[in-house]
């Protein structure tokens, strides 16, 4: 026997959504966290693209934008000493919410003591191993030390991994001299801001809005109803930690260097520092012991990696409750690896691309991101790099033949029609279980998932423009399969048995009234 059935190690963003999740599929985790009180120290500044959508999902999105400075943020994004400028179509692709850290930890945690999770801090992970049955990790609490066990552990423990460097995992990867500082500050009175959002000050001039580059780094800020933002951009060797908290002063200090004359700064809002590097684990998974955030990925630009070490707790959360409650058909648990070191791999392809565009200082570099920001006048082409940032054109791998073109995508938000009303996908997936979605009467189709009925929700609606005869979707929110529209039975029906049973285990065939 085991203590618990799962420990996280790790109560930032990715540690908290797992347990929220997890605590969704019926199971209860304990989260060590080795600092004894809630961090203030300043990092991420917002979330956005996809997991904006899956929290719509699940009913809580209204908790983030309630707590953060600003839940619709005109969608204009930095992206590797650019602007990606979304705000002239009328669908961005990418959305953002503005909210701090510390407060997006807040809400999380509130919601993981809602519904069950135990989070320990000041618990600190010193030791772990592992046998082919549970997982043994010695902790040093604020009171003692002592010994836990669980069937499955999780690090989520950030980029500097105790679990990853424990579980032998390797971490490759490259540490870019970047050293970034990012301010949000008011606007002091010896700063003059004109209507198109430049500044002027005394010994500097006007600057224009964006992005400045100097031969000692690269400046930028853009100046809002609460403040000005501004960062700086400068190649040193020195090492940061990244809890310690930057001043006033080394914010002004760097912006000197790279402008080469003083910038009167106001009263600071929040002050950040933060270096660049572009790794990822080997194996998100090793034997009992998995990783997810920054500790299975770190990339070498701003915006997307606490959305997407969330996405990873998503993903991992109703597997390993399906492994937890004997239930997994085979191979299921690896997916997660699958998927999600995929998914990593799309981050790292266009914050690698950013690199690129960021750090280069001659007049090639200088001809590329001009291009670039050209490409961007056109509307596919600013859809394609939208949702490249967003992370929502992700589409998992097939897991068997190429199947229909919604296979593993994110299933799109419809408008269902049912005989007691309106509903949307979004509300279905509110308790995170799977779902059969019968969009054109299809009971030969009905007739197959009624084997599956103890785990997957069968509801039969309509829609205007429907995209498939109907959809199988995970707990995740992905698609597993869809029926083409007038797709055969002798085609459909094996299909569907065969993802049932691929992504949700063996057939029970339930003891009630049939499904009409």
């Amino acid at each position: 026997m085991t203590d618990t059935d799962v420990i996280i190690v790790g109560a930032g963003p990715a540690g908290l959504m797992l347990a929220d999740e997890l605590c969704l599929a019926g199971v209860r985790p304990v989260v060590l966290e080795r600092h004894p009180q809630p961090r203030d120290t300043p990092k991420a500044s917002g979330i956005g693209g996809q997991i904006l959508d899956l929290l719509r999902y699940r009913g809580i999105l209204d908790r983030f934008e309630a707590a953060g400075s600003d839940p619709h943020p005109p969608p204009r994004f930095p992206f590797g000493g650019v602007h990606v400028d979304l705000r002239g179509l009328v669908d961005s692709p990418m959305r953002a919410v503005a909210i701090a850290q510390v407060d997006t930890e807040r809400v999380l945690a509130e919601r993981a003591g809602e519904l069950g999770a135990e989070i320990r801090r000041g618990h600190e992970v010193v030791g772990v191993s592992q046998d082919e049955t549970a997982v043994t990790v010695d902790v040093r609490g604020p009171d003692r030390p002592y010994r836990v066990t669980a069937r499955y552990l999780v690090g989520c423990d950030g980029g500097r991994s105790r679990i990853r460097d424990l579980a032998g995992i390797p971490f490759p990867g490259t540490t870019y001299p970047d050293v970034n500082r990012v301010g949000h500050v008011a606007v002091p009175d010896a700063v003059t801001v004109f209507g198109n959002g430049d500044i002027e000050a005394p010994g500097l001039g006007r600057i224009r809005a964006g992005f400045t580059r100097t031969d000692r780094g690269v400046f930028a800020y853009a100046v809002g109803p609460d403040g000005m933002f501004l960062s700086t951009t400068e190649d040193e060797s020195a090492e940061y930690d990244d809890d310690q908290p930057m001043s006033l002063t080394e914010l002004s200090d760097s912006v000197h260097r790279v402008l080469g004359a003083e910038l009167p700064l106001g009263a600071p809002i929040r002050l950040s520092r933060f270096t660049f590097k572009d790794r990822q684990a080997q194996r998100y998974r090793d034997g009992r012991i998995l990783l997810a955030g920054d500790a299975a990925h770190l990339l070498p630009a701003t915006g997307v990696a606490l959305n997407l070490g969330m996405l990873d707790s998503v993903n991992l959360a109703w597997k390993l409750a399906a492994d937890l409650e004997g239930w997994a058909p085979g191979g299921l648990l690896d997916t997660y690896h699958d998927e999600r070191h995929f998914a990593g791999g799309r981050a790292l392809l266009q914050t690698r691309a950013q690199v690129a565009l960021r750090r280069g200082d001659d007049p090639a570099a200088e001809a590329l991101r001009q291009v670039f920001q050209e490409l961007l006048v056109d509307e596919p082409a600013a859809r394609r790099v939208g949702a490249l940032i967003a992370g929502t054109d992700i589409r998992y791998p097939p897991a068997g033949s190429e199947g229909h073109a919604l296979a593993g995508a994110f299933a799109p938000d419809l408008v269902l029609q049912t005989g007691d009303g309106e509903t949307t996908v979004a509300e279905l997936m509110r308790p995170a279980r799977p779902i059969f979605l019968d969009l054109a009467d299809r009971p030969d189709l009905r007739e197959i998932a009624r084997d599956w009925q103890h785990r997957v929700d069968t509801v039969s609606v309509t829609t205007e423009h429907r995209p498939a005869d109907a959809l199988l979707i995970r707990p995740d929110a992905h698609i597993a399969w869809a029926a083409a529209s007038d797709e055969p039975a002798d085609t459909a029906a094996p299909a569907l048995r065969d993802a049932l049973s691929r992504w949700f285990g063996a057939p029970v065939r339930a003891a009630v009234p049939n499904i009409p």
